[in-house]
């Protein structure tokens, strides 16, 4: 009864001990890391991966630069920063009556949708996810909601997306694709005018998974559609090299796209009305079909109001293309960049010490009296006797030494070594006399494993491996399962295939993965 009774008081108590340890736990402050600080200044014209929009009046252009966030007009000129510091912020854009915009930062901790006015006053958090994390926001137009990228990860890869809706005073928002596996991306909303229609794109290269070798003049991304009413899903554009980061035009007849031509990336346009696709600018800075793309395939670009010009960044630039006779104009542009730089952790590190502690041990085998241990430590065979011996060296040979076995009585071990000049060997030494010297079995070269005695002790069974890059192929060609007398002699071929050998309690008979 006392013991139920204590259980039950720490259940009671431990989630106030637990909110209370949470409390007194620092805050870190994303924007005000500790260390020392210094302010590095410098003013640049061209920049790297820049997502911009364009204002629905048609006068300024909001672009990032460095994980800060800026404004320009149209026309160009010196930006005007929005929303600067330590946090990485990207992808701004307007909302549909230009008084807000959107963005991505991690000010929070991690990556989450922000708003802020179109000065860049009053930013507050919309989304407070704290492993689904966000980006790529967009506001629905005629709406206070939003449709954002939801980024999932897997054990193997950076992990896919799904498009999820929020309102803009938050919320844990409204799945809307579901991801096909863990691996294979989607991202890169887009609305229709009327705020029915995303357009976004896809990892559809066959296979299932993330590929590292894939072929982007073949289809990687697709673009499709879903249908806010219906829930639906439909193709709209893909094919030989791919297509992504859709936007469409503001009148919802056109649709500006980005696809792979041989060794260019190409902006696109498609007439959502017949199909009609044809290219307008083939200057773009590459894409990244083949790569990881969490953020996007492609940089956030939009249409001018009028839909005759889009502003898209590319090579360094923001370029304002005409549509209809193709040329290209520089929106030129100057950012007086400003950023502290934090002091990076520093540890004093030792690269070749006379001495150190092994932090992980391999191969441990007792022995059969149980008396002690013998292990792989650093590339060397250790004995600690049981239960608090202090670890001593078996050999003072200088091949590395692996996978002992102790012969049924105790008084033999058998381990294989390697050498990278001469290659390895089959070796046994005799624990009954200390300080007795290692006597090699094997008679020729090769790459020794698994060895195991038989119950009288009498004979060893092992592997001789294949070849491999680290230890080379040479001495490889006959390899297999062998036994050998374990006083030496000549080894006897017993199968080509198999791991882990090992003799059964009679041994006649042999036993292997």
């Amino acid at each position: 009864m006392k013991n139920a009774l204590l259980i039950t008081l720490v259940a009671l108590i431990a989630p106030f001990i637990s909110n209370s340890q949470k409390k007194d736990a620092p805050v870190w402050d994303v924007n005000n890391p500790p260390g020392s600080k210094k302010e590095v200044n410098f003013t640049v014209s061209e920049g790297t991966w820049m997502n911009l929009d364009v204002s629905p009046d048609g006068k300024e252009i909001v672009f990032d630069l460095l994980g800060d966030i800026y404004i320009i007009p149209v026309t160009g000129g010196k930006a005007k920063v929005l929303r600067s510091g330590f946090a990485f912020e990207v992808q701004p854009r307007f909302s549909p009556d230009g008084t807000k915009i959107l963005f991505t930062s991690d000010a929070g901790g991690g990556d989450n949708i922000w708003r802020m006015n179109r000065d860049g006053s009053k930013a507050t958090q919309i989304t407070k996810e704290d492993f689904r994390l966000l980006n790529n926001a967009l506001w629905q137009p005629g709406s206070d909601y939003f449709v954002a990228r939801k980024h999932f990860t897997s054990g193997r890869s950076l992990g896919a997306g799904e498009l999820w809706m929020y309102h803009i005073s938050g919320g844990e928002g409204v799945q809307l694709t579901k991801r096909k596996n863990d691996q294979q991306d989607l991202g890169e909303p887009s609305f229709s005018p009327d705020g029915r229609y995303i357009y976004y794109s896809e990892d559809m290269y066959p296979g299932g998974y993330f590929q590292y070798n894939k072929d982007p003049n073949n289809q990687i991304y697709a673009i499709k559609r879903y249908d806010t009413h219906k829930g639906e899903i439909e193709n709209v554009t893909g094919g030989s090299g791919g297509s992504v980061r859709p936007q469409v035009s503001r009148d919802g007849k056109q649709l500006a796209f980005v696809r792979r031509v041989r060794e260019k990336s190409v902006l696109f346009i498609r007439d959502l009305a017949s199909g009609e696709e044809w290219p307008i600018y083939d200057k773009l800075s590459k894409d990244q079909q083949e790569a990881w793309a969490i953020f996007g395939v492609y940089t956030n670009f939009n249409w001018m109001p009028g839909d005759n010009e889009i502003v898209i960044w590319a090579q360094g630039k923001l370029n304002k293309i005409n549509v209809k006779n193709f040329t290209v104009t520089d929106i030129p542009f100057s950012v007086d960049c400003k950023h502290q730089i934090t002091e990076a952790l520093h540890f004093k590190q030792q690269a070749a010490p006379d001495s150190f502690e092994v932090k992980a041990i391999r191969h441990l085998v007792t022995s059969p009296d149980e008396k002690y241990v013998v292990f792989n430590g650093a590339g060397y065979l250790w004995k600690k006797n049981l239960p608090d011996g202090k670890p001593t060296r078996l050999t003072t040979g200088e091949d590395f030494e692996f996978e002992p076995a102790f012969s049924p009585d105790g008084k033999t071990l058998c381990y294989v070594t390697w050498n990278d000049e001469n290659t390895g060997n089959l070796v046994t030494l005799s624990m009954a006399k200390p300080g007795s010297k290692p006597v090699v079995i094997s008679k020729e070269k090769g790459i020794f494993r698994s060895p195991a005695f038989s119950p009288d002790g009498k004979n060893l069974v092992y592997i001789k491996e294949d070849g491999n890059e680290h230890q080379g192929f040479s001495f490889s060609v006959e390899t297999g399962i062998f036994t050998v007398p374990a006083s030496g002699g000549k080894p006897k071929f017993i199968t080509k295939d198999g791991f882990e050998p090992r003799f059964d309690n009679t041994g006649t008979r042999i036993f292997f993965r």
